[in-house]
């Protein structure tokens, strides 16, 4: 039996010891640490097991859709952004270079662009790594 305030049980000598938990310096009856013990390791054990699966299994989602969602908009400003460039390019090209010749103007835009996709197309490489053999 424990007591309260740090006195003797009743009905022990006077000089007995006060028990555990009554007197926190007192030493701990065997068992007692696994049973006042349990809610603080459960909730470790709980927080643990959140923990491994955010790492395992919530990051990698959060990483993944961070990545979409930054690919998409740095995708469909580029397009914009080209698409800017291009319009103004060909509108500088007819009134300042030729003016009253548009077919010049989109001659020279095309020529530019189809000379930068021949040049993407040849620095290509193949998904493992080789250049496929002509045969």
């Amino acid at each position: 039996m424990t007591t309260t305030g740090g006195a003797a049980p009743p009905g022990s000598p006077p000089d007995a010891p006060a028990t555990w938990p009554a007197d926190p310096g007192a030493p701990r009856p065997a068992g007692a640490s696994t049973r006042a013990d349990w809610p603080k390791k459960a909730a470790d054990t709980v927080d643990l097991v959140v923990d491994t699966i955010h790492d395992k299994a919530i990051r990698p989602i959060i990483v993944g859709a961070r990545a979409i969602v930054f690919g998409l908009l740095v995708g469909v400003l580029g397009v914009v952004v080209l698409t800017l460039i291009s319009v103004g390019a060909l509108r500088l090209l007819d009134v300042y270079v030729f003016p009253g010749r548009i077919w010049a103007s989109y001659a020279v835009l095309g020529l530019l662009f189809s000379a930068l996709g021949l040049w993407s197309w040849s620095r290509r490489s193949d998904s493992v790594g080789e250049r496929p053999t002509r045969a």
